[in-house]
């Protein structure tokens, strides 16, 4: 897969593309292996099903239909690279309750052959004040079940972590080989401006999952945009990637689970794979 400005390949790797259910809340999960597939998409991230954002309770990967959701996703050939747990790490209040969740998701990764786990360090995109020795005590509590199960945790650039200075830090803090890094494209850029060569030559070694999607600023504030139509450097994050043989997955994350206004994902999922088609 070429993602050159030339539209030449020099014999860069593939990268896998996905799409997070958070683009498509009111999809019934099998609706969503159908548009995987026929889209030509290599798999889904899993942010919840319907109404239950809660990964483990949802029904296709309950105990009784494991194995007919792995079955029908291997006939497929679709994959799940990543389960994304809303687990925050700062919430020192509620920290007994964030690794009980964690180690849900670790478990239910563990039965899928899922390698990643994302978990946050602050609440929201925008950065906020969290208090980052809870955060280092909490990784420390979850990350040898998580060894122990084969799973890898992925802390995302979000919040005061989309600095790739301040998440590097916290990763040479703990030094833990299952402890690596979920890059979200548009928050590195939009809250601290850094370009995609610089997050990348800060980065890379530790990304192991990407998020992906585009946005404009109007009127101060944040207005996501289908894929090429805003002024976050996505072609470039996608070029320097795939020259720097990135082989893991690149995942639309499309929110419109938290914002219904956006467009549907019939019609999102399709440009994005033109998109990023354009560049094969």
């Amino acid at each position: 897969m070429c993602y050159n400005s030339e539209n030449t390949c020099r014999g860069v790797v593939d990268v896998q593309f996905a799409f997070s259910t958070l683009g498509c809340p009111d999809v019934s999960w099998e609706d969503m292996l159908v548009i995987a597939k026929d889209l030509g998409f290599d798999g889904i991230e899993v942010r919840g099903v319907g109404s239950e954002l809660f990964a483990p309770r949802n029904k296709q990967f309950s105990t009784d239909h494991v194995d007919s959701t792995m079955n029908r996703l291997n006939n497929l050939k679709l994959e799940i690279p990543c389960l994304t747990s809303a687990c925050f790490l700062f919430d020192k209040d509620n920290s007994q309750a964030m690794i009980s969740e964690a180690k849900e998701y670790i478990k239910l990764a563990s039965r899928l052959g899922v390698r990643y786990v994302r978990v946050l360090g602050d609440r929201t995109p925008e950065p906020g004040n969290v208090d980052e020795d809870v955060i280092k005590q909490n990784l420390s509590n979850m990350l040898p079940f998580a060894t122990q199960h084969g799973i890898t945790l992925l802390i995302e650039t979000n919040g005061i972590y989309a600095e790739s200075e301040k998440i590097l830090n916290l990763l040479d803090s703990i030094s833990h080989p299952n402890l690596q890094i979920l890059w979200d494209v548009h928050h590195t850029f939009r809250f601290f401006n850094e370009s995609v060569d610089v997050t990348l030559d800060k980065l890379y070694k530790h990304i192991r999952f990407v998020h992906i999607k585009d946005s404009i600023i109007s009127e101060g504030k944040i207005k996501y945009k289908m894929m090429g139509k805003g002024d976050v450097p996505v072609v470039d994050a996608l070029t320097q990637l795939s020259q720097r043989g990135f082989e893991g997955f690149v995942s639309l994350e499309w929110v419109k689970r938290f914002n219904m206004d956006l467009e549907e994902p019939g019609i999102v999922f399709s440009h994005f794979i033109n998109f990023v088609s354009k560049f094969k």
